[in-house]
């Protein structure tokens, strides 16, 4: 009977222990809501940690129950310690979700819903950053207290921290990559160079930082598609951020047109287009001639908005507005190839049969000058006249030797 009672006794102070645990949970979850009431997201929030508070209280309780009701034997020590590696863990866990509750906490907070949000995406950027590098720090703690509860490993410390110095140098050497990511990862998030929705140009892709890790680096590319870059990356490579300092953007939309293109009325065109339109800013909308070259002239119309999302919906909708105007309103600016026919060259006719050409081909004949001196090439002084002479002498001599040949044959003949 005595045997009976005393190992009814522990069971029941368990059973207590853990009603007491359960209670004590409830009275501090209803506690820490009352007196943060006005805080609305924390009542969703606070379910994060109502398993892990309860888990932990219980063995606390229990715990303090065995060591009430049992003597020091050898099922209590192993019993004992079971319970401490299941508080360890439960202790993490709880640090762990109180962690997301202030994450979430600061995150609803600090909202990005709107048009000027620098502020909160960067402190949004550095809360995810110290959660993630807290939760890390919190499993390896529970880890390290864990281990440290086995005799053997005890022991075992001092031999590792004497040696700790060379396993430094090598563990380096070995995660020398991630570690540089890691350390990137930190510059990143507390130096403000890109914040999570941040809008970057990245490899010629345009999107939105969507999340950042202690190694890399995940970009939302505007067609749904995901960037992974290392953290290295923006850290030693340039790359465009648009809202780094401000949402507010510029952009432009150019026009190559004919010469006759009406830009009186272009422009007022485009304050049409500006006023009826929310996607505008009302800070910078101008139309300009920038070029006048190669037969064409470009337009360039340059426009600002609120943010990146709006400046390309505005873009499209001027584009689209001035092509429509153009062609209905002013058909003669759209962009013309103008070719010009060039009559053919001249060519020689043999002679009499340059009297029945009509009067302006008859003058483009070429005929070769009857003075050797009207072709100019040895002319401009008496010495030139001269020495033309030399050149053109012997063949004038030649052509009337052949001449006086040819007239006494045809006397001969006619003879």
């Amino acid at each position: 009977m005595q045997d009976l009672f005393s190992s009814a006794v522990p069971l029941l102070a368990i059973l207590v222990a853990v009603a007491a645990g359960l209670i004590l949970s409830w009275l501090i979850r209803k506690l820490v809501l009352r007196l943060n009431r006005r805080v609305t997201a924390l009542r969703d929030t606070s379910r994060i940690a109502r398993v892990p508070l309860r888990l932990t209280l219980c063995l606390v309780a229990v715990r303090i129950a065995l060591i009430a009701t049992t003597n020091d034997s050898p099922w209590r020590q192993t019993a004992d310690h079971a319970l401490l590696l299941a508080l360890i863990a439960s202790i993490g866990w709880l640090a762990v979700a109180v962690l997301l509750i202030v994450e979430a906490l600061m995150l609803a907070h600090y909202s990005v819903d709107m048009a000027d949000n620098r502020r909160a995406r960067r402190l949004r950027t550095q809360t995810i950053m110290a959660r993630r590098i807290g939760v890390a720090l919190i499993v390896v703690l529970a880890l390290g207290s864990a281990l440290l509860t086995f005799p053997a490993v005890r022991a075992l410390g001092a031999g590792l921290l004497a040696s700790a110095g060379v396993i430094s140098i090598v563990a380096g050497l070995a995660a020398q990559t991630s570690l540089v990511n890691v350390f990137a990862g930190l510059q990143l998030a507390f130096t403000d160079a890109i914040r999570v929705d941040d809008v970057v140009v990245v490899q010629k892709e345009w999107g939105r930082i969507e999340e950042i890790t202690l190694t890399y680096v995940v970009v939302h590319i505007w067609d749904d598609r995901r960037l992974i870059l290392p953290s290295t990356f923006f850290t030693t490579t340039p790359f465009e951020n648009w809202t780094r300092r401000q949402s507010a953007v510029m952009g432009t939309v150019e026009f190559d047109l004919d010469w006759r293109a009406p830009i009186e009325d272009m422009r007022d065109e485009l304050r049409a287009v500006l006023d009826s339109t929310e996607l505008w800013d009302k800070r910078v909308g101008i139309l300009q001639v920038t070029d006048a070259t190669g037969g064409y002239v470009r337009v360039r119309i340059l426009v600002s908005a609120a943010d990146s999302g709006s400046l390309f919906d505005l873009r499209c909708l001027i584009r689209e507005s001035l092509v429509t105007c153009l062609q209905t309103e002013h058909p003669e600016a759209l962009p013309h190839t103008r070719w010009e026919r060039v009559p053919p060259p001249a060519q020689s006719v043999p002679a009499g049969e340059d009297q029945a050409l009509p009067g302006s081909a008859a003058r483009r004949v070429a005929r070769r000058p009857a003075d050797p001196h009207e072709s100019q090439l040895f002319t401009g002084s008496v010495e030139a006249v001269e020495r033309s002479k030399a050149f053109t002498g012997p063949g004038e001599a030649v052509f009337e030797e052949r001449d006086r040949n040819l007239a006494r044959e045809k006397d001969g003949s006619g003879d």
